[in-house]
C-alpha cells in the first residue's frame, strides 16, 4: 500500500543494501518511521515489543531472522538458537511457529555451507506468497461485500472491524482490510466502523490510519459502541482477522473480538474472519483449553499513548497510581459464532468439515 506517493510493504529486503527494513509501528500514527533489523535480537525484540505485530507479518519477519541468522552462523546449533529465541516471543500467533517450522525443514537436509542463501530465499518467498495470498483473500469476501452492496442499492455497505488486520499486520493488503481496499477501488461506496481496539489501540492508530491514507470513509469508535450500531441497523457486516484459528474453526484474536460475535449474533449481522491458511493450526481442535492467551504489560492498561497539548508524543497514565492492569491479549471465538472464514482458497463454514472442503490434503486419511 502508499504512504503517500510511495509504495510500501511492511517488511522488505533494500534491493541497494540487503538490509532487512520494517516499518516500525510502536510509533504510528504520530510518526512513521522506518528502521533496520539485522541481528537474532533485533528480529525477537521487534516481534516481542510488537514494532512488527499481526500474524503474517509475524511470521515473515521471524523467517528473515533465521535468515540473518544463518549468514552469521549456519550450524545446527545456531538454527537451533534460532528458532527457540523467535519462538519464545509470542505465544499465540500461529504463523511464528508455521514459519520456523517451514525454515527448519527446508535448512536441516542442507549442509551448513547452503544454508544461508536458502533462508533468504525462503523469506522472501514468504513474502511474495503472503501479498498473493491476502489479494486472493479480498477477492473472495469482495463477492460479500458486492452481494450487500446490490440490496442496499447504492448506500454504502458499512463495514465493521476490530484490531488491525490491515497491510501493517501483513507484507501487503492485509487480511480483513483486503475486500475493502478492492472494493473501494472497484467504486463500491464502503463506510468502516474502525474499534479503537483498546488497550494497544490498534484500531485507533493503525487501521484508521490506513483508512484514512486511502481515502477510505471511516469513523473511530469505542469498543462499546459496535453492539448499539448493530442494533440499530449501521452494521452490514463484522470481519476481523485472526491469529490462530482451530481446525474445528475456532477463531482466537485480538481480545474484545468474542464480544463483537455475540452482538453479531444477536443481531443477525453477518461475522467473517479472514485468514490465510498458514493461521489454521491442523493440531488444535479446542480453541478454549487448547490455544494460550498472551497476557501482556498491565501497562497497556493504565497508560495510553498519544499527542499532549505541546505536540509531544508520551505516554500518560489514566488510572489511579496502585491500581494494577490485567491485560489478556486474546480471545477465543467459538466456531459457532462465526458465519464464515475466508482463506485464500474460497469462504468455508466455520468448522472442521467446512476447512477440509477447501483444504482436503489435510484429511487424516490421505
Amino acid at each position: 500500500m502508499k504512504v503517500g506517493d510511495i509504495h510500501y510493504r511492511s517488511i522488505w529486503r533494500d534491493a541497494a543494501t540487503d538490509e532487512i527494513r520494517v516499518i516500525d509501528q510502536r510509533w504510528l500514527p504520530h510518526e512513521f518511521r522506518v528502521v533496520a533489523l539485522d541481528t537474532l535480537a533485533d528480529f525477537a525484540t521487534a516481534i516481542r515489543d510488537m514494532w512488527v505485530r499481526g500474524a503474517p507479518l509475524i511470521g515473515a519477519t521471524a523467517a528473515y531472522g533465521v535468515a540473518r541468522q544463518m549468514a552469521r552462523d549456519p550450524s545446527d546449533e545456531s538454527l537451533a538458537t534460532a528458532y527457540h529465541v523467535l519462538h519464545a516471543t509470542r505465544p499465540t500467533a500461529i504463523n511464528l511457529r508455521w514459519a520456523l517450522d517451514d525454515l527448519k525443514a527446508r535448512l536441516m537436509p542442507l549442509v551448513p555451507a547452503d544454508r544461508a542463501s536458502a533462508a533468504l530465499a525462503r523469506a522472501d518467498a514468504i513474502c511474495d506468497e503472503d501479498v498473493a495470498v491476502n489479494r486472493a483473500i479480498g477477492g473472495h469476501a469482495l463477492r460479500l461485500i458486492e452481494e450487500i452492496a446490490a440490496r442496499k442499492g447504492g448506500e454504502p455497505v458499512n463495514i465493521l472491524t476490530h484490531c488491525n488486520a490491515g497491510w501493517l499486520a501483513t507484507v501487503d493488503w492485509g487480511t480483513a482490510t483486503s475486500p475493502i481496499y478492492q472494493a473501494a477501488e472497484a467504486g463500491i461506496p464502503v463506510h468502516v466502523w474502525v474499534d479503537e481496539t483498546r488497550p494497544r489501540n490498534q484500531g485507533a492508530q493503525l487501521t484508521a490510519w490506513e483508512m484514512a491514507g486511502h481515502g477510505i470513509p471511516h469513523h473511530l469508535i469505542v469498543d462499546n459502541a459496535g453492539g448499539h450500531l448493530m442494533q440499530r441497523g449501521q452494521v452490514d457486516m463484522v470481519i476481523t482477522g485472526t491469529d490462530r484459528t482451530t481446525a474445528t474453526g475456532d477463531v482466537c484474536n485480538k481480545i474484545g473480538t468474542y464480544l463483537k460475535a455475540l452482538a453479531a449474533r444477536d443481531t443477525g449481522v453477518p461475522f467473517y474472519v479472514a485468514l490465510p491458511s498458514s493461521t489454521i493450526d491442523w493440531t488444535v481442535s479446542d480453541g478454549l483449553s487448547e490455544i494460550p492467551i498472551e497476557e501482556r504489560d498491565g501497562r497497556e492498561v493504565t497508560h495510553v499513548y498519544g499527542v499532549r497539548q505541546d505536540g509531544q508524543t508520551d505516554w500518560v497514565r489514566i488510572s489511579p497510581e496502585g491500581s494494577p492492569g490485567g491485560n489478556p491479549a486474546f480471545d477465543v471465538t467459538p466456531a459457532r459464532l462465526v458465519t464464515g472464514l475466508v482463506t485464500e482458497r474460497g469462504i468455508a463454514e466455520a468448522s472442521a468439515e467446512g476447512l477440509l472442503a477447501l483444504f482436503p490434503e489435510r484429511r487424516p486419511n490421505r
